[in-house]
């Protein structure tokens, strides 16, 4: 697991931000990794991917229509920098396309045996690595101007409102993974701290979706179970 560095007086707007751009680097660089290798079934593969695009379109979707609209209300002068980022996301928007076009099938021919498994796998790896390189080259160009503003001009009852709103429309698509890689980008008390925020009723189920992640996270990453 990589552990974070403590963050001294870190907002939650912040830690959660922060946690859930670590989830985005590190899951589409495996799939990325991921979709060459015969060794990984393409069941795993299509799991991530729509995990992928869903949790990523959801996620900026939120940011354009709820969470920027907060700063710009607070901070008017943030509004040209948070348009020059949305206007990232339409680009990813197109890699996202890309990616959830190819047709990846089942598991039902058996892994590496013929040229149309080479022919899927090639595609989505070329998929998937360019929603890699668009992930990382736009959260290096976010996190500098919008960690500022989530210290500076989100106050916690704004993030906890906005944070609940996304929690309650996140698509139920693979959601055991965000557990699975939020334990490798945060440590454990940022982890809790952030689960804490779900549902109470998904409380009990969190010990058996970390131990269903960590399985398919090890099949994803070919060294089986």
């Amino acid at each position: 697991m990589t552990t974070a560095l403590p963050h001294a007086d870190e907002p939650m707007a912040v830690l959660e931000t922060r946690l859930a751009h670590g989830v985005h680097r590190t899951a589409t660089t495996l799939l990325a990794e991921a979709a060459p290798r015969p060794s990984v079934p393409l069941g795993a593969l299509a799991q991530l991917r729509d995990f992928l695009v869903e949790n990523l379109r959801h996620h900026h979707e939120t940011e354009d229509h709820d969470l920027w609209p907060r700063i710009v209300a607070a901070s008017p002068a943030a509004a040209q920098g948070l348009d020059a980022l949305s206007e990232e996301h339409v680009r990813l928007d197109a890699a996202l396309d890309r990616l959830a076009a190819v047709a990846i099938g089942d598991d039902s021919t058996p892994a590496g045996a013929g040229t149309a498994d080479d022919e899927v796998r090639a595609a989505l790896h070329g998929a998937a690595a360019a929603v890699r390189d668009a992930i990382h080259d736009h959260l290096g160009h976010e996190e500098p101007i919008l960690f500022p503003a989530l210290r500076d001009h989100v106050s916690p009852e704004q993030w906890q409102d906005f944070s609940q709103k996304v929690i309650a429309t996140t698509p139920p698509v693979a959601g055991h993974l965000m557990i699975g890689f939020l334990d490798e980008v945060g440590t454990p008390a940022e982890v809790a701290q952030m689960l804490a925020a779900l549902p109470e009723p998904l409380h009990p189920l969190i010990p058996a979706l970390r131990l269903q992640a960590a399985e398919d996270l090890r099949v994803l990453r070919g060294s089986g179970s």
